[in-house]
């Protein structure tokens, strides 16, 4: 029985390591939101008390005394509240009314986000792009797709694709591209503990994958010198 269980956490240790997703979809439990927000946080405060409480901190001590509630709340009022479509962005689409048919890029995007498996940061720069199918949208919305979808437990292919999905959902359009250029602290604090590399996913459809298309876009954003 040893045996059998320290492979298989060999095995989940070897996943994490290799930042493998189990799917396209955020894995979620059917019962994800049968409790509200303020359980959750009383909950959560109380589970991570006793975390502390293992790591051997003094939780009599003042500065630590507020920590398990302050963590409770920026898990579900910030960092993984993405995870609860409440909290999802409600675009509004506008008529083309310029005729625009160019790509319209939108770069430099900062995102925070998570990872799922080491549950550490992970932050960098999204881009992406579209060209209207007769639709646009506000600029600003683009980058609330973004923070969204980082504000849950990822691995960072998976938000690529997630970002890309919604982006032609919402925009009524195959043509969409997108990019994310990220730093990983479960790379960077741990493990290789590789402070400088950096992880690029990308999502082409539609005219996007056409190699002059393509290429245009990633000059924008200066990821190209063709």
């Amino acid at each position: 029985m040893e045996n059998k269980s320290n492979k298989i956490v060999s095995q989940w240790d070897e996943m994490g390591d290799s930042h493998v997703g189990s799917s396209i979809d955020t894995p979620l439990r059917e019962d994800a939101f049968a409790m509200d927000d303020q359980l959750k946080i009383e909950l959560i405060s109380k589970h991570f008390k006793e975390i502390m409480h293992v790591l051997g901190l003094d939780l009599t001590d003042e500065s630590l005394q507020g920590t398990p509630l302050r963590v409770a709340k920026m898990f579900i009022n910030e960092h993984f509240k993405g995870l609860d479509p409440k909290n999802k962005p409600l675009p509004t689409l506008f008529e083309n009314n310029f005729g625009y048919q160019e790509m319209l890029v939108e770069r430099d995007i900062s995102f925070h986000s998570t990872c799922e498996h080491h549950f550490v940061p992970i932050y960098g720069k999204a881009h992406v792009a579209y060209i209207s199918s007769g639709k646009v949208i506000g600029l600003s919305k683009l980058n609330r797709i973004v923070d969204y979808y980082s504000k849950r437990p990822q691995v960072q292919e998976r938000l690529t694709i997630q970002v890309a999905e919604e982006l032609k959902e919402v925009l009524q359009t195959e043509n969409v591209a997108v990019v994310m250029d990220a730093k990983h602290l479960c790379v960077a604090s741990r493990g290789i503990k590789d402070i400088t590399s950096s992880t690029v996913t990308a999502s082409y459809s539609g005219k996007f994958n056409d190699p002059e298309t393509r290429n245009e876009f990633l000059k924008y954003i200066g990821f190209s010198e063709t």
